[in-house]
């Protein structure tokens, strides 16, 4: 695909948003350069040292950080976590412009019921303050997101909300639509299980509500009759956030579980709020580390694990000492995406995995933080808020770093974090894009949103860009993969090497992350 095409594809990028020359691009992508030699099977050089733990994490991501704080808040000793080429995966995070700001995920949902892992994080960190147990906890203040939420920008003007109405029989098919989804929120299936559940490991299994996987998202707004131009822009906008993927190659089972799912409640705040920091998701993971322990994190990446006559063998390869290990586990937690899994793990495909019919499709995203000496001037409307969002575009708008600290007074310096899923090619197509676009290429795709915001007055104000590029960054969930028999042998793996990642699920939430991650851990608790 030639540069001009793909960045075309971007609706609504002013002309000429070219990368002004005074602003530096960091472009940060974590684990490419790895990741690849790991592909390509470059040589290994001959490990130096060895060492012996009982269990290994292989992955300092949300899974296999849950798996490691549930082992050390049971009192296990005797355990290492391998940090990765990224500590803390789609949850790290970067301090720009005095404050941090994320570099992946940035919000957490009031969890539900059934998240009981999260909801004992939040209540071990002090996040709930009371009623852990209960259907609606108290929470701090400071976490829960601040107003305004979320606006639209729409017509050269901002909106409260993301979903605005339009004429009646719009307004009656977004009424028509929130209607089902409320029923559908309620709704059991023949084995008495919520249709639509998160951890979605407790969803119904029910064959006439998974038969919802077997067709596009799209065709089944199509079928129901939903063609409000208002309506479909923010659905397929929703896919688009949650799965990287947009409405025409989400499984409309996936499609509605992102509305029907979610049934968590608070004390203290609406229903639809979420929980946020400076740093987006960034908090949790380094609680978890800190818990953790430093004595029992391992820097350094796995290139190789292999089944040995009952135990495990892991060759870690640890760049900045440019030295290879040899580590011996009892268990080995397999806690990295699974893209990267195939190419460490030996011998998948006697678990049942095959890579060329099992792998889900992963998104390529941008994250890009635009660091600003003092905030834009905003346009008419209702006034900046913590998520920004405009009607029509292909990325997915920008979120204020400083707005949870807003609440007093102002900060001079601010960070707007931008999302871009690349979604409107294959993966595969975005991806050889991402190898060989320019930096000019790149901010001009990050830089969508804002330019068609702000204009030139912008860059009036930025003193630094960081563009984190996420070549693998989650797992879409398309139609068929609630029945990918590769993730379901995966999941049952029970043995010296099992499995925890949200890839598991088929697609990417910090819930389905935690839950792996703890699943895991509670297995080798049990032995």
């Amino acid at each position: 695909m030639k540069r001009r095409d793909f960045l075309l594809l971007s609706a609504g990028m002013l002309a000429g948003c070219t990368l002004p020359p005074r602003l530096a691009i960091h472009r940060y992508a974590p684990g490419m350069a790895e990741g690849h030699a790991l592909r390509d099977r470059k040589a290994l050089p001959a490990p130096s040292a060895e060492l012996h733990t009982d269990v290994l994490i292989l992955g300092s991501g949300i899974a296999g950080l849950t798996a490691g704080w549930r082992l050390a808040q049971q009192g296990y000793q005797d355990f290492l976590l391998l940090s990765g080429p990224e500590p803390h995966g789609n949850a790290s995070a970067a301090h720009l412009a005095g404050t941090d700001c994320p570099r992946g995920a940035h919000y957490l949902p009031i969890p539900g019921m059934a998240a009981t892992q999260v909801r004992e994080l939040l209540a071990e960190m002090g996040v709930i303050e009371r009623g852990a147990g209960t259907p609606a906890p108290y929470y701090d203040e400071r976490s829960l997101v601040h107003a305004p939420e979320e606006r639209l920008y729409q017509n050269g003007q901002w909106h409260s909300g993301l979903l605005q109405p339009g004429n009646a029989d719009e307004n009656a098919q977004i009424k028509r639509f929130f209607a089902l989804v409320d029923q559908l929120k309620q709704k059991r299936g023949s084995d008495g299980k919520r249709i639509f559940e998160i951890p979605s490991a407790l969803a119904s299994q029910d064959p006439q509500w998974r038969a919802l996987d077997r067709i596009t998202f799209d065709a089944w707004l199509d079928r129901e009759g939903y063609t409000s131009p208002q309506l479909r822009w923010y659905l397929d906008y929703a896919c688009r956030d949650d799965f990287g993927a947009t409405s025409a190659r989400t499984s409309a089972w996936a499609g509605l579980h992102y509305f029907c799912s979610r049934d968590g409640r608070a004390a203290n705040a609406d229903n639809d709020a979420v929980l946020t920091w400076p740093g987006g998701l960034n908090p949790l993971a380094r609680y978890m580390q800190q818990r953790i322990g430093a004595a029992r994190a391992l820097p350094g990446l796995a290139a190789r694990v292999s089944e040995r006559q009952g135990k495990v063998e892991t060759l870690v390869w640890q760049p900045q000492q440019q030295r290879m290990l040899r580590i011996h586990a009892r268990r080995v937690i397999c806690a990295m995406p699974l893209h990267v899994a195939i190419h460490v793990v030996e011998g998948m495909g006697a678990l049942g995995f095959d890579a060329q019919t099992h792998m889900p499709p992963h998104a390529p995203w941008l994250v890009s933080n635009f660091a600003f000496d003092h905030f834009p001037s905003e346009a008419h409307g209702v006034p900046l808020a913590w998520d920004n969002v405009v009607y029509g575009s292909r990325s997915l708008g920008y979120v204020v770093a400083t707005h949870q600290l807003i609440r007093a007074a102002r900060p001079e310096q601010t960070v707007f974090t931008a999302y871009h899923a690349l979604a409107d090619n294959t993966p595969e197509a975005a991806r050889r894009w991402l190898q060989q676009a320019s930096d000019d290429d790149l901010y001009q795709l990050a830089a969508t949103d804002l330019a068609a915001v702000y204009g030139w007055k912008l860059w009036q104000n930025a003193a630094q860009v960081e563009i984190t590029v996420r070549g693998h960054a989650m797992a879409s969930p398309t139609p068929g993969f609630l029945s990918n028999t590769g993730l379901a042998a995966l999941r049952a793996c029970d043995g010296p090497i099992q499995f925890a990642h949200s890839d598991l699920s088929g697609f990417s939430i910090f819930e389905e992350a935690a839950w792996w991650g703890d699943a895991a851990a509670r297995r080798i608790l049990r032995a």
